[in-house]
């Protein structure tokens, strides 16, 4: 962003890189604190926002750029000679980034100010200045910047709940505003599991596959489906029939899967090998146990389910229980459906 990094005041250019890089809303931006800058693991920037809107503390990657213009800044106020604020919010003692003079620096200087001036300076401009006066005025604001975050988010596969992380929504609504950008995403998942001739997997699979499910069923899944994702499949359970207390990834009898969770289901299956073989070793006879019913509580889970053995758990357990060397491998199971 060749304009943006043209500005002079490291205070502006600084509040427009997070604006544009993390999608944070401006009021979070302006009280961010000294010690607002850290990194992952793999040292990618990371970025605390403030819980201003909804009160609630977020940790956000941050592109490299922004977190240039943000180091210039807290080492450029790092020994400020101004007294900690006390946070109205928590009470507790804050020394924030972007101060002068003692001062909070207003939201119409740190965005409305520069913004305007890199519109006519790139000719995004249209008749009419401030208060409908002679003049132009920019077309852009700076809560377009939070726009552009998450409709790339959306646009590249992001997940619903990974758009809320990053933007600070409270509720999944707020986030599909982004989400109908990415229309074809949600159709290719949706298409992944219950489209005719789809791969899959799991206890809900024969229900899907001889298209008994309900029709009601179908048209609630098709408008919520992202609702249905685990960390190994989907969970096919409507809002009817309660929450599922049991082991949701493996036992639920609602549990489907695809070709595209089999390197996570095989890193699963590997961890339980393991656990299995470890148990074994140690003589834990209970631990190997390994046909015993899920919890009675779970009504989707109960022993008396209709659904038939043909599932990710059981083909798991069949491998638990087979010799090492009869094991087949639970993805082959998957890709062969």
């Amino acid at each position: 962003m060749p304009v943006i990094n043209q500005i002079t005041c490291p205070f502006q250019r600084a509040a427009l890189l997070i604006a544009r890089w993390s999608g944070a809303r401006r009021d979070e931006i302006r009280h961010l604190p000294v010690d607002c800058l850290d990194h992952y693991p793999d040292g990618t920037p990371r970025l605390r926002l403030p819980g201003r809107k909804t009160y609630k503390e977020r940790m956000v990657p941050l592109h490299q750029d922004a977190a240039g213009a943000l180091q210039t800044l807290i080492e450029l106020r790092q020994n400020g000679p101004e007294r900690p604020f006390t946070d109205p919010r928590t009470g507790e003692q804050v020394r924030y980034l972007f101060m002068n003079h003692g001062k909070l620096l207003s939201l119409y200087y740190l965005f409305n100010t520069p913004i305007q001036q890199a519109c006519i300076q790139v000719g995004l401009v249209v008749p009419g200045g401030k208060k409908n006066g002679p003049g132009v005025r920019g077309t852009i604001s700076a809560h377009r910047f939070r726009h552009t975050v998450g409709t790339q988010l959306a646009e590249r596969g992001a997940k619903l709940h990974t758009i809320m992380k990053v933007l600070g929504h409270s509720s999944v609504s707020m986030a599909l505003v982004y989400a109908q950008i990415s229309d074809q995403e949600v159709l290719r998942d949706y298409k992944s599991v219950l489209a005719p001739g789809a791969v899959i997997a799991g206890p809900a699979a024969l229900d899907v596959k001889s298209g008994v499910l309900p029709e009601e069923a179908v048209h609630w899944l098709k408008t919520n489906f992202f609702k249905t994702e685990l960390e190994l499949g989907h969970c096919l359970r409507l809002p009817a029939e309660g929450p599922c207390e049991c082991d949701l990834y493996l036992s639920c009898a609602k549990f489907v899967t695809t070709p595209e969770y089999v390197p996570r289901l095989r890193a699963r299956l590997q961890v339980e090998q393991e656990l299995v073989q470890d148990a074994d070793e140690r003589g834990w006879a209970r631990e190997l146990s390994v046909t015993a019913p899920p919890p009675a509580a779970c009504k989707v889970c109960s022993p008396t389910s209709a659904n038939p053995p043909t599932s990710a758990t059981a083909t798991l357990r069949e491998d638990r229980a087979a010799p090492p060397a009869e094991r087949v491998s639970l993805t082959s199971r998957i890709r062969s459906g």
